[in-house]
């Protein structure tokens, strides 16, 4: 796995809402949203729609002013054109160029996790940023959808009157891609991105994803060995993946820490052999004492 490295970014001033830095103890990493999804109850069902719309837009207009989100577009930018298209594709969408000269690559956009944004901030900023995504890679709001078990209906509305489209079943993350797709998974548990990858376990359909969640090296280095065990294709897929760490100011840090851009170049997955591919049985998750997902079968 290739990892580019960015340059620290300045503290900065905070607007709009008061923050905590989090300060976190050696060796301490970030508790995945599903882990305490389970225990959210539906308090805002009756949320003010056009009141929390204006606080989401309001979110996406700070951080549009902020130097570290003119990074991720310039990184995810980066890694769409020159992992997630091949280059038959590029040369065939010359006359898709914008005025900047980047390609217009009509993805899709899927959302896992994001939680309860109406009472935490640390999911509007999430939800603020994937808009400044879906503006930025020019995917129409119509293209996004989103599911998190924990959103009240109140969220959904709220959803829906932004343009995107709110799905009904709970996946489990098990999406097959049928066209470039990028998901977005903040913060989301190992299982998830595990069932993500087990679905799409081939050249064919990594080649076509982009994750922009919680790294994949980062994950398997806080993880101890026999517990990698139940989540074989995350563990795997750091070595096929290319990894573009995005900065986090130290305001946000509960909310953007520890988030690459995740592509699979089609060059480095079609040098591995076949038996990569051949031997992928459906992940199992028995013996799993902290299972960070809920299942539709325990689902309220």
């Amino acid at each position: 796995m290739m990892t580019i490295q960015l340059p620290k970014l300045a503290e900065m001033s905070v607007t709009g809402e008061e923050w905590q830095v989090a300060r976190r103890r050696k060796g301490g990493h970030r508790k995945s949203k599903a882990a305490v999804t389970s225990n959210t109850t539906c308090l805002h069902e009756q949320l003010d729609v056009g009141k929390l719309v204006k606080r989401i837009r309001d979110t996406v207009s700070e951080l549009r002013c902020e130097d570290f989100w003119q990074e991720w577009k310039e990184n995810v930018q980066v890694a769409t054109s020159t992992s997630l298209l091949r280059p038959s594709e590029i040369r065939g969408t010359e006359d898709q160029m914008d005025r900047e000269g980047k390609v217009n690559q009509h993805l899709k956009c899927v959302c896992y996790g994001l939680g309860s944004f109406s009472s935490c901030a640390s999911a509007r900023y999430q939800l603020a940023m994937l808009l400044l995504l879906l503006d930025a890679g020019q995917i129409p709001l119509q293209d996004c959808f989103l599911y998190d078990p924990a959103f009240s209906s109140g969220e959904k509305d709220v959803l829906r009157e932004l343009g995107l489209i709110v799905l009904t079943e709970n996946e489990e993350g098990k999406r097959l891609v049928t066209k470039h797709t990028l998901f977005y998974m903040m913060h989301c548990g190992k299982a998830l991105y595990n069932n993500l990858l087990w679905k799409n376990w081939s050249s064919k359909y990594l080649s076509q994803m982009m994750i922009i969640g919680n790294s994949f090296s980062g994950m398997r280095e806080r993880t101890i060995e026999r517990e990698l065990k139940d989540y074989r294709y995350l563990s795997e897929a750091v070595d096929l993946c290319e990894e573009r760490q995005l900065p986090c100011p130290s305001r946000l840090i509960d909310v953007f820490s520890d988030t690459a851009v995740i592509t699979f170049p089609s060059n480095n997955l079609n040098q591995l052999p076949q038996s990569t591919w051949s031997d992928s049985p459906e992940p199992q998750y028995q013996h799993c004492p902290n299972l960070e997902i809920i299942l539709k079968e325990t689902q309220n």
